[in-house]
């Protein structure tokens, strides 16, 4: 079975419209690569929402405040999911 990667994207940053279009691109290429691939509109609810999809990897196209100052990290950290990016 291919790998399970988790596309996060958009947020709640000012930064949010770059970030949907990253991760559509991002994603696209990865389904092009046969990986499972589930596409996460960031909200205040991630940390539940990954926590039951458990996925083997996360790609964090997320922009600006939330997905590159360490908290989305922090997130993923503690659930013990791989990611990228920042």
């Amino acid at each position: 079975m291919s790998p399970h990667v988790a596309v996060l994207m958009g947020g709640r940053s000012a930064e949010r419209e770059v970030s949907l279009v990253s991760g559509a691109a991002v994603a696209e290429s990865l389904r092009g690569q046969d990986y499972q691939v589930t596409v996460l509109d960031v909200g205040p609810d991630i940390a539940a929402i990954l926590s039951g999809l458990r996925p083997d990897v996360v790609f964090n196209a997320l922009h600006g405040r939330g997905g590159e100052d360490g908290c989305i990290q922090g997130v993923l950290e503690t659930l013990g999911i791989p990611y990228t990016h920042s």
